[in-house]
């Protein structure tokens, strides 16, 4: 994440009209509305372009970890993950707002053996994510998302 991105840059809005909607009233409310998804708790991400360069915002469900923050990279269950996914490994420094608090993090793809203690929570906190990653072959990342 550039050094001078501190939440005041404009970033560019998901092309998910639902998702920039839900962005803009999570961020235009200070953190105080948009902060949930069917009954799930969400952040806001923004992160780097790794072709553009620009930044860019995403709402994602969360769980959390102890004091990180996990993301699943579900893509709805796709066979290809999420955009927002292959930015975060070109770029793992990323800029979050949870509710009303904004900070830097660093997003990590969890090992195997790591995914498999905390998904069994994730799909409890979303049961989709059971159906999404057995109506895929593509095994679907967790993300680690640790405050900077």
């Amino acid at each position: 994440m550039t050094a001078e991105h501190d939440g005041s840059t404009e970033a560019i809005p998901s092309p998910s009209d639902w998702v920039a909607r839900q962005a803009e009233l999570y961020e235009s409310s200070g953190g105080t509305e948009g902060t949930t998804q069917l009954g799930v708790p969400c952040l806001l991400m923004d992160y780097v372009g790794r072709r553009s360069g620009a930044v860019r915002r995403t709402v994602l469900m969360y769980g959390r970890d102890g004091e990180d923050y996990l993301v699943v990279a579900s893509n709805g269950g796709s066979d290809r993950p999420p955009l927002w996914y292959l930015n975060i490994q070109a770029d793992p420094e990323v800029e979050l707002r949870v509710e009303t608090e904004r900070f830097g993090a660093v997003a990590a793809t969890l090992p195997a053996e790591e995914k498999a203690r905390v998904w069994p929570g994730l799909v409890e906190l979303f049961p989709r994510y059971g159906e999404y990653q057995a109506g895929t072959e593509r095994d679907i990342s967790v993300v680690r998302l640790t405050r900077r």
